[in-house]
This record gives structure tokens, C-alpha cells and sequence, in this order.
């Protein structure tokens, strides 16, 4: 096909895999999907569930057409959800979870959407993460580029300024709270037309949530409660449509539609000011060092977060740094939730290169102090830099 893979992608132990797949009349993608799921380089066998849940078209006929030429084992599913139970939730959640009872106990479990194509070392590259330590990888989703150029210049404009908002937010979590399972460059998606994660992970996160919309966030939330080392693989692609007659309520196809018609006021929900963002990785890495038992609490601590110290204490013993994390943002009045509007997006992404910046000046300045090579780790600067932060995002 032309593509050169790392070959270190094909290396390490084969891995018993199962891919799961969510079908509500796609009768004009399937095949292109399933197709390119028949053309992954690594070698190694695998399971295909295709859920087709209330469909009235030909979706689960041309599934069952393409089998005999298929290179996978394809278990084309037909199942009635009652009407207030047909949710791009309920059908995730029952692919995966059909998917799943194929496996063995090391496992890996992998999701896309039937309108997606993945790309051909996206089973390859996934596993690749996988065996190098992550419990789980979320993958990007990218428009097909016929589907892209109708949809007017505007939204792209738009829609590429938030994303490098958002990644300059990200990145200000990964200088001020490293992840050591995601490390830099990363992205920030959790799109359901990528997901892979061990089986343990899976059952240890409760599967899917059934929810109407988005059940993919959700469920990455779950993962991160359980404490799942999740890495967001710049590597790992799928190319989806771009139409606006989408299936899913809530999903890529109601945002482009809903932007048609009228700009939306606010940014992603995701989203927040440069100076919260500061203040919230700042506190989080301090959770964490605290919940890794480094020390004892600040005094500072409690009065940052507003909430007491007795209730601090009491989310530090629960059982996941996910779950006491989750905890602490739900008392903390400092770390409630704050959207930023469109119009303010250019004056916050000003803020956030300032702050970035300086972030990574401090950063390298310390690893040098320190004698650390970058590619040994991240280490989180000093506290009077991350103090001059809530001062320039201010």
C-alpha cells in the first residue's frame, strides 16, 4: 500500500485482540470500514463485532457479504434497543461488552465507528503503547478530506483555533503536572472512533457508560478515576466523515450542524481560562504528591482549594488518585468549573502562550540545575514558578 511503518510497531508479544463496532444505518460506510480494518499490518489474528442496532437499511446484508474475503473473524450482531434505550451509549457499551467476552484475560479491547476508516497500522501502532506500558490509547479522529472541503473555511478557522487553545491548555498540565504515561507531544481527544484498552482496564472502569452523549469522554473519565495509564497517541488515526446527517445526537456531526447555523457562544466545555488551568495543575501535582505519600500537607493547601482540611484528608484515602482527585474538584470552590466565551478566546490564548512559554524556560532551566536529560522524565518546576503563572495568566 505504499505506507512505511517503524517496525518496532510489529515488535513484542502477540496480543489477543477483539475489535468492537457500533452500527446505526451505515449501509454507505460499513464496507469501507471494514475494509480497512482487513488491510492492518501487524500479523497478528483478531476478532471484529459489528453491533447493527435499529437499523433499517442494508448495513448488517453487506457486513455479512464481505465476510467470506475477510481476513478477521466478523460477528455481525443484529440487536432491537426499546426507543429510549437507543443511545450511541447503550450500543458502545454492548459492542464492546460482546467484544470483550471473546478475550482472554490479557486482552485488548478496541473500538471505532462504522463510519470511520482506521488507518493501516492503527491496530499496530495501538499495541505498540500497549506493550510499552499504557493500559489504555486514545486515538485522533480526522475528517475525510472530500467531506472536509464542503464544509465551509469558517468552521475549520474556528474549530483550529480552539484545538490550539486547547493544546496550549494541555500543555501547561503536562510542564506543571507531568504524566509519565502520556508524555509530550500528545493531544487531547477521546473520540469513540478510537479507543483501545487492555481488558483488565476495561472491567476495572466499569465498561461503557450508557449515556446519550458522550459516552467516549466518559468513558476515558472512568479510566482516569481508576487510575489506567492512558496515553493520547499522536500515532494512532481514523479517518471519519464529515457529514452533518450524523447518527449520534450530541456527536461531530450535531456540532457541525449546530455551527452552521450559528456560532456557539462559548468554547468546548473542556475549556477554561489560562489562569484557572494554571491554578488547577498546580494543585493536582501538589494532590498528587501528597497521595503519593511525599510529605505532608501545606498549609496553604486547604485555603487554595476552599474546602477544609478534615475533608481534604478524607479524599485522600480513597483508593484512586482518579477517584480522590474527582473528589477534591467537586468540593474545591477555587476548582469549579468556568467556560470561556468565543470572544474572549483570542485575549486567553495570548495569556496561555505567555504563561507556556515562560512555563518551558523554567522547565528547562531546572532540568538543567538538576543534571536531568529531557528524555529522562519531566520534572515540575519550582513553586515560585508556578506562582509567576497565576500572575501572567491573570
Amino acid at each position: 500500500m505504499g505506507l512505511r511503518v517503524d517496525a518496532s510497531l510489529l515488535a513484542g508479544p502477540n496480543l489477543p485482540v477483539a475489535v468492537a463496532i457500533p452500527a446505526h444505518n451505515e449501509a454507505d460506510w460499513i464496507a469501507r470500514c471494514l475494509e480497512a480494518l482487513d488491510h492492518q499490518l501487524d500479523g497478528v489474528g483478531y476478532d471484529v463485532v459489528l453491533l447493527v442496532n435499529n437499523s433499517t437499511d442494508a448495513t448488517a446484508a453487506i457486513a455479512r457479504g464481505l465476510k467470506p474475503a475477510l481476513s478477521f473473524a466478523l460477528d455481525v450482531v443484529e440487536h432491537h434497543f426499546p426507543s429510549k434505550q437507543q443511545t450511541a451509549g447503550q450500543a458502545r457499551r454492548l459492542a464492546m461488552e460482546l467484544a470483550a467476552n471473546k478475550l482472554p484475560p490479557n486482552g485488548v479491547l478496541l473500538s471505532t465507528d462504522a463510519d470511520g476508516q482506521v488507518a493501516p497500522d492503527w491496530l499496530a501502532a495501538n499495541l505498540a503503547h500497549i506493550r510499552r506500558g499504557a493500559d489504555a490509547v486514545a486515538g485522533r479522529a480526522l475528517l475525510d478530506p472530500a467531506d472536509a472541503a464542503a464544509i465551509p473555511a469558517i468552521l475549520h478557522e474556528d474549530d483550529a483555533r480552539e484545538c490550539a487553545y486547547g493544546a496550549l491548555l494541555d500543555e501547561i498540565d503536562h510542564l506543571l503536572d507531568p504524566d509519565p504515561a502520556d508524555p509530550w507531544p500528545r493531544h487531547t481527544e477521546h473520540s469513540g472512533a478510537s479507543i483501545c484498552v487492555t481488558l483488565g482496564a476495561y472491567r476495572r472502569a466499569g465498561g461503557v457508560p450508557p449515556l446519550a452523549v458522550g459516552e467516549d469522554r466518559a468513558f476515558f473519565a472512568a479510566l482516569r478515576r481508576a487510575d489506567a495509564r492512558i496515553r493520547h497517541a499522536p500515532d494512532v488515526c481514523v479517518t471519519v466523515s464529515g457529514r452533518i446527517d450524523g447518527r449520534a445526537v450530541g456527536g461531530m456531526a450535531d456540532t457541525i450542524r449546530r455551527r452552521l447555523v450559528a456560532p456557539d457562544a462559548f468554547l468546548d466545555d473542556a475549556l477554561e481560562p489560562a489562569a484557572n488551568r494554571v491554578r488547577r495543575a498546580r494543585l493536582r501535582a501538589e494532590v498528587r504528591r501528597l497521595f503519593q505519600g511525599q510529605g505532608d500537607a501545606p498549609s496553604w493547601l486547604s485555603r487554595a482549594l476552599g474546602c477544609d482540611a478534615a475533608s481534604l484528608d478524607a479524599a485522600l484515602r480513597q483508593g484512586t488518585f482518579g477517584v480522590a482527585w474527582e473528589i477534591i474538584e467537586g468540593m474545591a470552590a477555587g476548582l469549579a468549573p468556568v467556560r470561556v466565551p468565543v470572544a474572549d478566546l483570542a485575549d486567553e490564548t495570548r495569556k496561555a502562550r505567555r504563561v507556556v512559554a515562560s512555563l518551558r524556560g523554567n522547565h528547562a532551566a531546572w532540568l538543567t540545575v538538576q543534571g536531568t536529560a529531557p528524555d529522562r522524565g519531566v520534572i515540575v518546576p519550582p513553586a515560585h514558578a508556578a506562582s509567576e503563572m497565576f500572575r501572567m495568566a491573570g
